[in-house]
């Protein structure tokens, strides 16, 4: 069974950096694009940055300059470092990635379970 597990989130101050991390986990064949979602309350999910497996990245106007996401493909990991947290980025974050497995070649997307992050202004 596949996992992806979300760790880095808590509490900071505007201005402040946090570093998020999510591991994939499981009989994992292939990983395609791995990305970063957030939900704050009351509003729609939505893309915080995409990574493909050739490294090529995009975002959100909202964090454009301020965040970097990265991956690992040796340890199935992606990481998103936020530097100059605004209060408006509070929301829970979710990693998310198109995964295939030996039991099926075909990619599935694969979510985690969200890290709260919160921005105290």
């Amino acid at each position: 069974q596949v996992q992806l597990v979300e760790s880095g989130g808590g509490l900071v101050q505007a201005g402040g950096s946090l570093r998020l991390s999510c591991a994939a986990s499981g009989r994992i064949f292939s990983i395609n694009d791995m990305g970063w979602y957030r939900q704050a309350p009351g509003k729609q999910r939505e893309l915080v940055a995409r990574i493909t497996n050739g490294g090529s990245t995009n975002y959100a106007d909202s964090v454009k300059g301020r965040f970097t996401i990265s991956r690992d493909n040796a340890k199935n990991t992606v990481y998103l470092q936020m530097n100059s947290l605004k209060f408006e980025d509070t929301a829970v974050y979710y990693c998310n990635a198109q995964i295939s497995t030996y039991d099926s070649r075909w990619f599935v997307v694969r979510w985690g379970q969200g890290t709260q992050v919160t921005v105290s202004s």
